[in-house]
């Protein structure tokens, strides 16, 4: 089996495991203690000098950062259906959606619980109210991210999402709810879903 994907189901690795499905390729799971400090052995840090997961080996190639990793595997595996061709003008529109999850969202929602103190022009993620205004927009009239196409994008966005709504660190704003349920109906994101929990049943994560 070629990919390998260093796993912990508390950790962002549980969504790539939604992008493994997704691009139904076959993928082995090695998982890593992050709970004992797994994540900074010499096996994880020989890979990922961050020693941070995900971390996903695909042959000889590493791949780090769960939004590399997804449209790394749709480029790779799904290109033209879950990845838009770069001749295609969805494209633009794909990168977009799936580089704002981690550069906006992700340190937008933290910085609010968080109340980091910060000038808007001081930071990449603005405002809260203005991040929160342009994820609607994203989403407006739109069954997915780019109109009634699925994309990997919907992955690493509505992924990022559904972990803030869950929990509750976003507010929970009916575009955000509808298109998360969308998501929800999801065959793969249901197996995933399975597979986390049975490695949290696996190794006695659920007391």
């Amino acid at each position: 089996m070629s990919i390998v994907l260093y796993h912990h189901p508390f950790s962002r690795a549980s969504t790539v495991i939604w992008m493994l499905e997704e691009v139904g390729v076959a993928y082995e799971l090695r998982h890593v203690d992050i709970m004992a400090g797994g994540q900074k052995s010499p096996e994880i840090l020989a890979l990922n000098p961050m020693g941070k997961l995900p971390t996903l080996t695909d042959g000889e190639l590493v791949v780090t950062e769960a939004a590399a990793i997804g449209l790394y595997l749709a480029d790779r595996y799904a290109y033209g259906t879950l990845a838009p061709r770069v001749d295609d003008p969805k494209r633009g529109t794909y990168l977009r959606w799936s580089f704002f999850a981690p550069s906006v969202i992700e340190p937008g929602a933290t910085a609010k619980m968080s109340n980091w103190p910060a000038k808007d022009g001081q930071v990449g993620w603005g405002n809260y109210d203005a991040m929160l205004a342009t994820m609607e927009h994203a989403l407006a009239g739109r069954q997915f991210l780019l109109g009634d196409d699925f994309s990997m994008a919907d992955v690493v966005f509505g992924g990022t999402l559904r972990y803030m709504l869950m929990f509750k660190m976003v507010e929970p704003r009916p575009a955000f709810t509808a298109y998360v349920e969308r998501l929800n109906e999801r065959p793969a994101l249901q197996r995933s879903d399975a597979r986390n929990a049975a490695v949290r049943k696996e190794h006695g994560l659920d007391r």
